[in-house]
Protein backbone atom coordinates (compact mmCIF):
# COMPACT_ATOMS: atom_id res chain seq x y z
CA UNK A 1 0.00 0.00 0.00
CA UNK A 2 1.50 3.46 -0.77
CA UNK A 3 1.26 5.76 2.19
CA UNK A 4 3.47 8.59 0.63
CA UNK A 5 1.21 12.08 -0.10
CA UNK A 6 0.26 12.16 -3.92
CA UNK A 7 -0.37 16.21 -4.88
CA UNK A 8 -2.44 16.36 -8.47
CA UNK A 9 -2.87 19.36 -10.37
CA UNK A 10 -4.01 20.12 -14.07
CA UNK A 11 -1.11 21.40 -15.76
CA UNK A 12 -2.52 24.06 -18.90
CA UNK A 13 1.00 24.67 -19.64
CA UNK A 14 1.32 20.34 -20.22
CA UNK A 15 -2.49 20.09 -20.92
CA UNK A 16 -1.93 16.96 -18.45
CA UNK A 17 -2.58 16.09 -14.95
CA UNK A 18 0.60 16.37 -12.97
CA UNK A 19 0.97 13.63 -9.83
CA UNK A 20 3.44 15.03 -7.13
CA UNK A 21 4.68 13.11 -4.45
CA UNK A 22 6.80 15.75 -2.22
CA UNK A 23 8.59 13.39 0.33
CA UNK A 24 10.60 11.63 -2.55
CA UNK A 25 13.21 13.65 -4.10
CA UNK A 26 12.37 14.51 -7.98
CA UNK A 27 9.68 11.81 -8.16
CA UNK A 28 6.42 12.95 -10.08
CA UNK A 29 4.28 11.74 -13.13
CA UNK A 30 1.37 12.74 -15.07
CA UNK A 31 -2.05 11.41 -16.74
CA UNK A 32 -4.41 12.69 -19.68
CA UNK A 33 -7.33 12.04 -16.17
CA UNK A 34 -6.90 12.01 -12.83
CA UNK A 35 -6.98 8.41 -11.97
CA UNK A 36 -4.10 8.06 -14.76
CA UNK A 37 -2.25 10.54 -12.89
CA UNK A 38 -2.82 8.64 -9.56
CA UNK A 39 -1.74 5.03 -11.55
CA UNK A 40 1.41 6.73 -12.61
CA UNK A 41 2.56 8.48 -9.25
CA UNK A 42 2.19 4.46 -7.74
CA UNK A 43 4.28 3.09 -10.39
CA UNK A 44 6.79 6.07 -10.19
CA UNK A 45 7.35 5.77 -6.46
CA UNK A 46 7.66 1.77 -6.61
CA UNK A 47 10.41 2.64 -9.24
CA UNK A 48 12.32 5.79 -7.16
CA UNK A 49 11.97 2.99 -3.97
CA UNK A 50 13.46 -0.01 -6.10
CA UNK A 51 16.03 2.43 -7.30
CA UNK A 52 16.67 3.98 -3.81
CA UNK A 53 17.29 0.37 -2.54
CA UNK A 54 20.09 -0.53 -5.58
CA UNK A 55 21.97 2.38 -4.62
CA UNK A 56 21.41 1.91 -1.03
CA UNK A 57 20.50 5.61 -0.68
CA UNK A 58 17.72 6.12 2.49
CA UNK A 59 14.26 6.00 1.71
CA UNK A 60 12.38 8.38 3.70
CA UNK A 61 8.99 7.21 5.61
CA UNK A 62 5.72 8.56 5.23
CA UNK A 63 5.18 11.64 7.06
CA UNK A 64 1.38 10.64 7.44
CA UNK A 65 -1.68 12.74 8.62
CA UNK A 66 -0.67 16.58 8.09
CA UNK A 67 -1.52 19.01 11.15
CA UNK A 68 -2.81 22.07 9.81
CA UNK A 69 -3.02 25.51 11.93
CA UNK A 70 -4.53 28.43 11.24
Amino acid sequence: MIKYEIIIYWSKKDQAFIAEIPELAGCSAHGHTHEEALKNAKEAIELWIETAKEFNDPIPEPKGERLMFA
